[in-house]
């Protein structure tokens, strides 16, 4: 049986530049097809603009507030809002409130840095190359 607690999983910046904690992936359970993890963003922040040319993502707000972009649509989101963004679509959330944006990342299939599609302009995650490996859980 694989279960991964938050408190015990390390957190690392992603190409958009948010900070995830991975709770499943082929990584660091028996899940071959998908990933789940936490993020983070502080209040101000904005994960770079980007997409997944084979991804498709659900994220699902659990605490604090913000503004999701897909495309040319953006619209404001809380707890409880779970937000779909397809394959190829260029998204970005920003955190609108004083506190952090927490959020649940599903990603299938399993996310990977190779494939994250910063628009041009856009910077990798702070301390982040490009070309880092994805880390693993202790």
């Amino acid at each position: 049986m694989n279960v991964q607690n938050i408190a015990r999983v390390r957190a690392f910046a992603t190409k958009d530049g948010s900070e995830i904690r991975e709770l499943l992936a082929h990584r660091n359970s028996c899940i071959r097809n998908q990933s789940l993890a936490e993020a983070r963003l502080p209040p101000g922040a904005r994960t770079a603009p980007h997409y997944h040319p084979a991804t498709e993502e659900i994220y699902y707000i659990l605490e604090g507030s913000g503004r999701m972009t897909i495309g040319e649509d953006a619209q404001d989101v809380g707890p409880g809002d779970a937000i779909a963004i397809p394959p190829g679509a260029v998204h970005t959330i920003l955190c609108t409130g004083d506190s952090p944006l927490k959020f649940l990342c599903c990603c299938a299939p399993a996310y990977e840095h190779s494939d994250t599609v910063l628009l041009a302009g856009t910077k990798h995650g702070p301390g982040e190359s490009p070309t880092d490996a994805h880390p693993r859980t202790p």
